[in-house]
C-alpha cells in the first residue's frame, strides 16, 4: 500500500499567537524571544525577514537590523495552551499522528483514499484548525515525511502543497541543498566547496561517491535528495518531563538570586503538575557557568506534586551543584518520570489545612495569573507564614476564598 503522509506547520506560531491576542500587531514587524542583549529570536514575522532576520539570531542583532520591530518576550504557557487546542483538533480527525514540536505535526493518512480523498481531508482539517484556533497553518502532502516537510516550506505562508506519488525527485531537483532536512551550515559549506549547490547535482551523482565524501551521512543525504524516506510516524504520547530555565542578562555570582530563581521555577513547575493532574518522581537542577560548561544533578523521590516536598529537594540539589568560584550564565529545573495522578495525602505529615492551602494557592494563580517573571503572586515561601490562610477552605467548593491581609502576600 502506498503511503500518504501529511505534514502541518503553524506559520510563525509565536508571532501568530501574539497577533491573535493583539490585532494591532497585524502586518507589522514582530520579534518574539529574549528581550535582553543576550536573548535570541524565538520567532519572527515575515515582515522582518526582508531585513535578514531569522529564528535563532541574537536579539540584539535583530533589533539593529529592524529597529521598528515590536519585541515581545512571549509567554510559554500561552503558546502551550494554543498548541493543545490544535493538537486536540488533529487527534479528533486523523487515525495516527506525531507531534514533532509545539507547532509541527505529521499524520499518516495511508489507506484513507479508500473512503475519502486524502488531499480533501487534509484541506478540510487545515480549514478547521484555522477556524477553531484562529491561527494560520500550512501543510505538505506526499508519500513520506521528508518530502511533505519540504512541501510545507514551499507552501508557506498559510497555504498547502501536494506532491503526487512519483514526482518527488522532480519536485526537489531545483532546490538549494540546504532545503533538505539534515543539511546544516557545515555540511552545506562542505558541499558548496565541492561545487554542489542544488539537489539535482546530488541526484545525478552515484550514491557511492556521496558515501566517500560524507560516509553514512552522505548515503542518507543521497537518499533524501532522491525523495526517499521510510521513517515512520511516531504516535504522539503525553510528555514525560517538564522543565524551566533562565539565562541571566549578565553572568552572576549572586547565590541568593540564583537560589530564589530555581525556587520560583520549582513552584511554577509544581503548579503545572497539579494543574495537569501529573506527579513527578525525578527532580533535577542544571547550572551553566560562564565558560559554557554545563552540569546537572538529579534525585529520585516518591511521586508527588507538592511544593513543600519538591522545593527543598531543588534547593538541596542547587547547593550541592553550585561552584561558588565561578560566575553562572544559566540555571534550570526539570521534573521527569511524569505519571497521571493527584497528590496523595501523607497520613503522617500532611493535614487538611495543608491540602486546602495548595488548592487555595492554585485557585489564586488560575484567577489572577502571574507576574511578568512568570511567578505566582502567592508562593509556598510566602504562604507558609500566613497563619490563617489554610482556613480559607477548599476554593473549588462554594465561594472563592478570602485572602487575609499579610505583608508578604
Amino acid at each position: 500500500m502506498d503511503r500518504t503522509i501529511l505534514h502541518m506547520d503553524l506559520d510563525t506560531f509565536f508571532v501568530s499567537v501574539e497577533r491573535k491576542n493583539d490585532d494591532r500587531l497585524n502586518n507589522k514587524p514582530v520579534l518574539v524571544g529574549g528581550i535582553g542583549d543576550r536573548g535570541v529570536v524565538a520567532a519572527c514575522s515575515y515582515e522582518t525577514r526582508a531585513f535578514g532576520i531569522h529564528s535563532g539570531m541574537p536579539m540584539k542583532m535583530a533589533r539593529n537590523l529592524c529597529p521598528e520591530a515590536t519585541v515581545i518576550r512571549g509567554d510559554a504557557g500561552t503558546y502551550s495552551n494554543e498548541s493543545k487546542i490544535v493538537t486536540e483538533i488533529i487527534r479528533q480527525t486523523v487515525p495516527v499522528f506525531e507531534k514533532a514540536s509545539i507547532d509541527e505535526f505529521y499524520a499518516d493518512l495511508s489507506g484513507m483514499d479508500r473512503f475519502f480523498s486524502c488531499h480533501q481531508m487534509a484541506s478540510e482539517l487545515r480549514q478547521r484548525i484555522k477556524r477553531e484556533s484562529g491561527l494560520p497553518i500550512s501543510f505538505g502532502l506526499s508519500a513520506n515525511k521528508l518530502v511533505s516537510k519540504v512541501a510545507t516550506g514551499v507552501a508557506k505562508p498559510d497555504n498547502e502543497k501536494r506532491i503526487n506519488q512519483g514526482d518527488e525527485k522532480v519536485f526537489l531537483a531545483p532546490m538549494r541543498i540546504q532545503k533538505i532536512p539534515m543539511v546544516g551550515d557545515k555540511t552545506n559549506q562542505l558541499l558548496e566547496n565541492l561545487g554542489i549547490r542544488y539537489v539535482k547535482t546530488i541526484q545525478d551523482m552515484p550514491m557511492e561517491m556521496m558515501g566517500k565524501v560524507l560516509g553514512k551521512n552522505g548515503i542518507a543525504l543521497w537518499n533524501r535528495a532522491n525523495g526517499r524516506d521510510d521513517s515512520p510516524i511516531v504516535p504522539f504520547h503525553e510528555r514525560k518531563s517538564i522543565s524551566n530555565e533562565r539565562t541571566f542578562g549578565k553572568d552572576t555570582g549572586d547565590v541568593k538570586r540564583m537560589r530564589e530563581m530555581v525556587r520560583a521555577m520549582g513552584e511554577n513547575l509544581a503548579y503545572q503538575l497539579r494543574n495537569g493532574n501529573k506527579l513527578t518522581s525525578c527532580v533535577s537542577v542544571k547550572i551553566r557557568y560562564s565558560d559554557f560548561n554545563t552540569f546537572s544533578k538529579q534525585i529520585k523521590i516518591p511521586y508527588t506534586s507538592a511544593d513543600h516536598i519538591l522545593i527543598p529537594q531543588i534547593e538541596r540539589l542547587f547547593d550541592q551543584l553550585h561552584n561558588r568560584r565561578m560566575m553562572v550564565r544559566l540555571v534550570g529545573v526539570n521534573f521527569s518520570d511524569l505519571v497521571t495522578g493527584n497528590y496523595q495525602i501523607n497520613l503522617f505529615d500532611d493535614s487538611e489545612e495543608k491540602l486546602n492551602l495548595y488548592m487555595a494557592m492554585d485557585y489564586i494563580r488560575n484567577r489572577y495569573g502571574t507576574d511578568r517573571n512568570g511567578n505566582s503572586i502567592l508562593s509556598w515561601g510566602t504562604t507558609i507564614g500566613i497563619p490563617n490562610i489554610a482556613s480559607m477552605g477548599n476554593p473549588f467548593n462554594g465561594e472563592p476564598p478570602v485572602i487575609p491581609a499579610h505583608r508578604n502576600a
